[in-house]
């Protein structure tokens, strides 16, 4: 019988690809559409550049923008938008890291420091090259939707683990 005749892949027009394949493959998607809207894009609360109203600047006092938008808005929409979409920005972060790390211990501790770190260089970043505001508060901000994403993993992987065990 010829080699020809039995494959060695018995579905050779499916494409197998790992669970850790797709997650990395969805991580740099998700990268590369959070650095085009934090680096790239206009979005609320740009400078228009040099000239604008807020030009290149700063905040390194902890939690000062995120009380001046919750207590001076005028109406809730602003610190819904604003607040929640840091946190909201950096869920699929913590979600899709905490996927790849099989050893819950090690996730806890190691996904914020990356958060962190994604955070701060956006933040370098937009006050270098964007001339906006780079601002601790959304450091903080997009770390605390890291730690949600990730916590909402590892709650999951308890929850089947508990239920598979029934």
């Amino acid at each position: 019988m010829d080699n020809l005749d039995t494959p060695s892949n018995p579905t050779p027009n499916k494409i197998n690809v790992s669970w850790k394949t797709t997650i990395l493959i969805l991580l740099l998607v998700y990268l590369g559409t959070l650095f085009y809207v934090t680096l790239f894009a206009w979005n609320y609360g740009s400078s228009y550049g040099p000239l604008g109203p807020g030009g290149r600047n700063y905040n390194l006092v902890p939690f000062r923008s995120i009380f001046r938008i919750a207590y001076y808005s005028p109406d809730i929409d602003n610190p819904v938008r604003i607040l929640g979409g840091n946190i909201f920005m950096f869920l699929p972060f913590g979600i899709l890291t905490a996927a790849l790390f099989k050893k819950k211990r090690r996730a806890a501790w190691v996904i914020p420091l990356l958060s962190i770190g994604l955070s701060t260089f956006i933040e370098m970043n937009q006050f270098i090259f964007t001339h906006r505001v780079a601002n601790i508060d959304d450091v903080i901000l997009n770390t605390a939707g890291g730690l949600i994403g990730a916590w909402s993993i590892l709650i999951l992987r308890l929850i089947f683990k508990w239920i598979k065990i029934k």
